[in-house]
């Protein structure tokens, strides 16, 4: 029986734990890639503001 990567990958505790922390970065790249780019487009523009000005006689 050969003991190749992904036989290694799919069958041991390690790497069946890697496999598993392979899967989570990547969903969380796309997730976090989502909801930026989500933000991005529903972004307003600051409303320019005038600061009120404090009189002190």
């Amino acid at each position: 029986m050969e003991n190749t990567p992904l036989e290694t990958l799919f069958t041991s505790d390690i790497g069946l734990l890697s496999l598993f922390t392979i899967v989570f970065v990547c969903g969380m790249a796309g997730y976090l890639g989502w909801f930026i780019r989500r933000n991005v487009l529903n972004a307003v523009e600051p409303e320019e503001q005038e600061k009120p000005v404090s009189s002190r006689e």
